[in-house]
């Protein structure tokens, strides 16, 4: 899953840039809300919530909007109404591209999103045409200059839930089985590692190899995904190894 991970190393060097935009909060701030109004507002209860929480937490979030998430969320403030959707399609050289999406008005994104996936080579899919070849999985990031390989492997091994581990550029992820991804994930956090992103997510299941022109459109295409507002997580198949970060 070399590609797979080539993109979160990249996804991971742009993050300065993305949070000047504020595009970090705002995904954030939703996925919160959506935690809360699906499991309830008390995040000991409510796995979906702290992992939000933490992850507001690390992007130095004031506790203020994360407050005021929680509460959109539970319905005791008011606020637009926010829902989560799929989208799935194609992008250049027959990618599989799966996208998340959380938003108040289904028929603005769906325009937006089909408007990127044509400007960059791809198109906009039925539903189920790429799901299946995606595993759900937990995903967790660990960040920090001289990742030890094998300190992190020998202390996941002793995890319930761990499944497997991929080394990228400063960072290491983790893959477990989705309910097990905050235990797996405060258990990395209490030996002392750094925690990026960690979320129930999606694996692809086999790589398609691109290179040169459709490897950098491909970049681009999941570059502009990513910040449009509406985009919560965007899932490829893309090997994109040789591409350029």
């Amino acid at each position: 899953m070399s590609g797979h991970n080539k993109w979160s190393s990249i996804k991971h060097k742009k993050g300065a840039v993305d949070a000047k935009r504020g595009k970090i909060f705002t995904k954030l701030i939703k996925e919160i809300s959506l935690a809360a109004r699906e499991g309830g507002g008390n995040p000991t209860g409510n796995p979906r919530l702290r992992t939000a929480i933490a992850a507001a937490k690390a992007a130095s979030m004031p506790a203020d909007n994360i407050d005021r998430a929680i509460k959109k969320g539970t319905g005791e403030l008011e606020g637009g109404t926010i829902d989560e959707y799929a989208f799935e399609g194609y992008g250049p050289g027959g990618a599989a591209i799966f996208i998340e999406i959380a938003t108040d008005n289904k028929n603005r994104t769906t325009a937006d999103i089909r408007h990127i996936l044509s400007k960059n080579n791809g198109n906009l899919g039925e539903s189920g045409c790429v799901a299946w070849m995606f595993d759900r999985r937990g995903i967790i990031e660990l960040e920090g200059e001289g990742l030890n390989e094998d300190a992190i492997m020998e202390a996941a091994l002793e995890l319930d839930g761990f499944q497997d581990m991929e080394m990228g550029d400063d960072m290491a992820t983790l893959y477990t089985e989705p309910n097990k991804l905050h235990v797996v994930r405060e258990a990395m956090a209490g030996k002392g590692w750094t925690i990026g992103e960690a979320k129930i997510g999606f694996v692809p299941q086999n790589m398609v190899k691109l290179e040169g022109k459709k490897a950098e459109q491909m970049v681009r295409l999941l570059e502009m995904l990513e910040e449009n507002d509406d985009v919560q997580n965007v899932y490829t198949n893309a090997d994109l190894s040789e591409a350029q970060a």
